[in-house]
């Protein structure tokens, strides 16, 4: 069996879906599987790229980005790097890593429509977008959707929660399957020599969050949460568009001595940081968090979680509220430090919660099960090509 994956970007650029995808093919590659994967070069280095890269079982080519319109990687080579890649590799099936306009280049490819299609749905592109010109464009773009969308053999969101509210996938629920993101059970187990182990600027609780430093994750609310509960210290790690904003607000409300901002770290001190904290949050505000890909790698080391019942986001089912995590409603500031005061001042309630988050992961949401999932679907759905 081969499989095409068609990505919109992949490690080092940092992403979760980035992270899911390149966790996703080490898996099914342990399982046999031979895959190819075509990507966009990082925005960063938008001259380079690596190009043809074999990792065991996966060949990885990264298409060379010109820059960004309106968040989208503008890549003029991506449809002639993908006509090379279905004829060299001959793949017996496309799995479309969506949202990522790319791929509606293979609605004219004669090549790629005579395949079955597989659409993993990452996240809905909102028409209601802060962005003016992301409102403009989406007419536009629905209408590409709804094609890949009516092409697809199967459609594969990350939890029932977010298919649910999602209007692009209404449509076609006959057609959806869920499987939930993963995580592998590998993690850097030490700092490099020389690297620093991140630490807690102050004494208690030691909480901490991970992210794009962006509006809708929630990290305003958060400090304003922390300001409001003594004995708890912040460790944020990520970087974005909103750090100074935050660092402002970390000024104002005086919580310099309790709240660190890390900006970006290695994978070992970041896996170092989930260890050693006493409970994680992600505060996020909207379904713009579709999953939370954090929410496994706290579960993995067994920590309690505090999420945002965001209505149709994927957090509030990953998290099941009292069994192996705390909810708090989106943006209800009081809510949220009530939550903290809760795990500060209950360790029992801490080591139970972190406990059923574990074996949570490991039942639902580690890579092996997962990986397991997606080969049964591609079975299925070659089965009835044939």
């Amino acid at each position: 069996m081969r499989i095409l994956h068609l990505g919109k970007f992949y490690p080092p650029f940092a992403g979760g879906i980035e992270r899911f995808t390149a966790d996703l093919l080490g898996g099914l590659s342990r399982q046999g599987i031979e895959q190819a994967a075509l990507v966009h070069a990082s925005p960063r280095q938008p001259r380079t790229a690596r190009e043809w890269i074999e990792y065991g079982n996966v060949r990885l080519r990264e298409t060379p980005c010109s820059g960004r319109l309106l968040f989208v990687p503008i890549s003029p080579r991506w449809p002639a790097d993908c006509r090379r890649l279905l004829q060299d590799f001959q793949p017996d099936l496309l799995h479309i890593h969506a949202p990522n306009p790319s791929a509606f280049w293979l609605l004219g490819m004669a090549s790629a429509r005579k395949l079955p299609w597989v659409v993993q749905w990452h996240a809905d592109v909102p028409d209601d977008a802060l962005h003016r010109g992301v409102r403009l464009a989406y007419p536009a773009y629905r209408q590409l959707e709804s094609r890949q969308l009516r092409r697809a053999a199967r459609i594969v969101p990350s939890t029932r929660s977010y298919l649910d509210a999602s209007r692009a996938l209404r449509p076609y629920l006959p057609r959806c399957e869920v499987i939930p993101l993963a995580i592998d059970s590998d993690e850097p187990v030490h700092t490099e020599a020389g690297e620093e182990r991140l630490s807690w600027p102050g004494n208690g609780l030691k909480l901490l969050a991970v992210g794009r430093l962006s509006y809708y994750k929630g990290f305003h609310g958060l400090l304003d949460a922390i300001a409001a509960t003594p004995n708890v210290s912040l460790l944020l790690i990520g970087d974005g568009e909103r750090r100074a904003e935050l660092r402002q607000r970390i000024a104002q409300l005086r919580i310099g001595d309790r709240v660190r901002l890390a900006g970006q770290v290695s994978d070992a001190q970041l896996h170092a940081a989930y260890r050693d904290c006493d409970a994680f949050c992600l505060p996020s505000l909207d379904r713009s968090e579709a999953f939370g890909l954090v929410l496994l790698e706290a579960m993995r080391a067994g920590k309690p979680v505090i999420v945002s019942a965001v209505p149709g986001s994927g957090m509030g089912e990953v998290v099941v509220n009292g069994k192996t995590g705390l909810h708090a409603p989106p943006g209800d500031t009081q809510a949220l430090a009530a939550a903290i005061g809760t795990l500060a001042g209950d360790e029992a309630l801490r080591r139970q919660l972190g406990a059923n988050g574990r074996r949570r992961w490991e039942d639902d949401f580690c890579l092996e099960r997962v990986s397991e999932q997606w080969e049964r679907l591609y079975r299925r759905v070659l089965d009835r090509q044939r």
